[in-house]
């Protein structure tokens, strides 16, 4: 994969951003709050951190609060290194699947908002500016699939929200924590086509980012999709 390209904007009184330095450390903390001590997937750590070695070709995508806090992140691992499917998560493939390792493919690892926002609302509008992290991530770096690793019922939520994800295979229980798992792939451009017609206004939001200077820029739809088909099918719906 080239040189990784940073994204960061104003997103509903947030900012979506790549991390760096402190809020990395941060989000290794809020890592560990929640994929250690409340899922229990890994084991705790002393250091209250949760680090592995998927951390050394990996992007974190988060989501900081106007102090400074990181409360939100995804981890995302470009095909240049090894994806979690292909160790960790392999059982959730089926027998012979062949796993994509191609520039144009990335992993969607360690997604997460902080546990203790109990606020629904503002919990759900916390997960979608992070999506939209995402997504904005995949444009600026020329990526059109995703492979993701998650709970059935998450993926399930996935879909209702507008990311047309297709299950590779069929749910598994994993341990340590028993949770029905899938691994799933995202593709971009069938999100952008699916959307310019079932929700054209959820693909304006997703598209659309303000800069820190204010500034709107709009139809940041993937590199792969026609836009010109987009743009028409938006103008007829």
């Amino acid at each position: 994969m080239p040189s990784v390209k940073d994204i960061e904007f104003n997103e509903n009184g947030f900012v979506v951003k790549t991390l760096h330095g402190e809020q990395l450390a941060q989000s290794y903390r809020l890592r560990h709050k929640v994929f250690a001590e409340s899922l229990k997937w890994v084991p705790q750590t002393d250091d209250g951190q949760e680090i592995d070695l998927y951390d050394l070709w990996g992007i974190t995508v988060g989501l900081v609060r106007d102090d400074g806090a990181v409360v939100g992140m995804a981890r995302l691992l470009p095909a240049s290194g090894q994806f979690m499917l292909e160790k960790e998560f392999g059982a959730l493939l089926p027998a012979g699947y062949r796993i994509r390792k191609t520039s144009d493919t990335a992993e969607i690892t360690r997604l997460a908002i902080d546990p203790e926002i109990r606020d629904k609302g503002l919990s759900y509008r916390m997960m979608m500016a992070l999506l939209k992290g995402v997504y904005q991530w995949a444009v600026e770096n020329d990526i059109r699939y995703y492979y993701l690793e998650v709970e059935h019922r998450f993926f399930r939520t996935l879909r209702a929200l507008g990311f047309p994800c297709e299950m590779i295979g069929e749910p598994v229980v994993l341990p340590p924590a028993g949770a029905s798992s899938v691994a799933a792939l995202y593709d971009m451009v069938r999100f952008d086509e699916e959307n310019a017609i079932k929700k054209p206004q959820f693909l304006d939001w997703i598209s659309s980012i303000e800069t820190l200077d204010g500034e709107m820029i709009n139809g940041r739809t993937s590199t792969y999709s026609n836009c010109e088909k987009l743009a028409l099918v938006n103008t007829e719906a």
